[in-house]
């Protein structure tokens, strides 16, 4: 399910030495598992010429309108040790299985240097996807025996940076020298799904961290065509700059080209607007969606009010998925915008 959460991260924790720092670089995703806990799930980044380890993370889960949280818990990465200038993907579930948690906050609680461990393991995977994903993986060991090998795999969606979905893991156990053992994989995926991240760690050794993009629909991505995305005033007006406080309206065409239920002629779909600062490590300043329906073949404009916050250049980015969560469209043109 699309997350109905409110979000909430610390951008970096400084420890001790203000040169050492580990970051959050994706907004965290949540959702409710299959038993009713609500997970969360994103991703850090070491942002150091040395190794870490012992990273901490807290979650605070909230309900609606109510300051104090229902729960405080904190979790550590995928990755015991995250090597140098990399990244670990991390995943925390509730406590208790809670229908009342509405809003999640996660920030770093803190860190320490580690001895570093030897990329000693490659993974590599071929996937496809049909009705369920598929993934047929190959671990090599090469130089030293190694034991709690465990494979990695992080679902992340195409939004930028990407968001991080799920993790799998699969527990391979003791492993000699030189040796490559296979990994199949099978699962139904979130829909949102366009890469797998790939790594692996084991008592000694870590290993590649590979992205590999997932097929999508061919199909589906054909439905809709997005163009003519611009920011315009209550009046129509296109603004070349905008101003903050000030209401304004994202406007893009959509052209669909025959309807994905031909029994009724319909084709339900939501339309997203995603709105980044421009830059090397852009945050998201804003995320807005509205749902509708497609009556038969041809064009349509969709409209989503925005009302700046912060003064900067930004990045306007569109999507059209179906109600199920899967594109329907290829991304629409980028828009960049001023504002003052």
């Amino acid at each position: 399910m699309l997350v109905p959460f409110t979000l909430g991260f610390a951008q970096e924790y400084y420890d001790n030495d203000p040169k050492l720092t580990v970051s959050l670089i994706s907004e965290p995703f949540v959702y409710q598992d299959s038993e009713g806990y609500t997970v969360v799930v994103g991703m850090v980044e070491n942002n150091n010429s040395a190794p870490v380890s012992n990273i901490q993370i807290q979650v605070q889960f909230f309900e609606d309108n109510n300051p104090n949280p229902l729960e405080i818990l904190s979790g550590n990465t995928t990755l015991q040790v995250i090597p140098a200038n990399s990244k670990s993907t991390y995943s925390i579930s509730s406590y208790t299985q809670n229908s009342n948690i509405e809003s999640a906050s996660v920030k770093i609680l803190g860190f320490a240097s580690s001895a570093e461990k030897q990329q000693g393991l490659t993974v590599r995977a071929d996937v496809s996807l049909d009705n369920t994903f598929s993934l047929s993986g190959v671990l090599e060991n090469s130089g030293a025996p190694s034991s709690d090998v465990n494979v990695y795999l992080a679902l992340h969606d195409g939004f930028d940076p990407p968001r991080t979905l799920r993790v799998f893991t699969i527990e391979l156990g003791n492993i000699a020298p030189y040796i490559n053992v296979p990994f199949p994989f099978e699962n139904v995926i979130d829909s949102r799904s366009v890469g797998v991240y790939l790594f692996a760690e084991s008592d000694v050794f870590s290993s590649n961290f590979a992205d590999i993009e997932i097929p999508p629909p061919q199909i589906l991505t054909k439905l809709v065509t997005i163009s003519n995305v611009s920011v315009e005033d209550s009046d129509g007006n296109k603004l070349p700059k905008l101003s903050v406080g000030s209401t304004v309206y994202i406007k893009s065409r959509t052209l669909i080209q025959f309807a994905a239920n031909q029994d009724s002629n319909e084709t339900a779909y939501s339309y997203y607007v995603q709105i980044k600062e421009s830059g090397e490590s852009p945050r998201v300043e804003y995320l807005e969606k509205f749902d509708g329906r497609f009556h038969g073949t041809g064009q349509e404009t969709q409209i989503v009010d925005w009302i700046p916050e912060n003064p900067g250049l930004f990045i306007i980015e569109t999507f059209v998925w179906d109600r199920n969560n899967v594109p329907i469209a290829n991304q629409g043109p980028f828009a960049l915008i001023l504002v003052e």
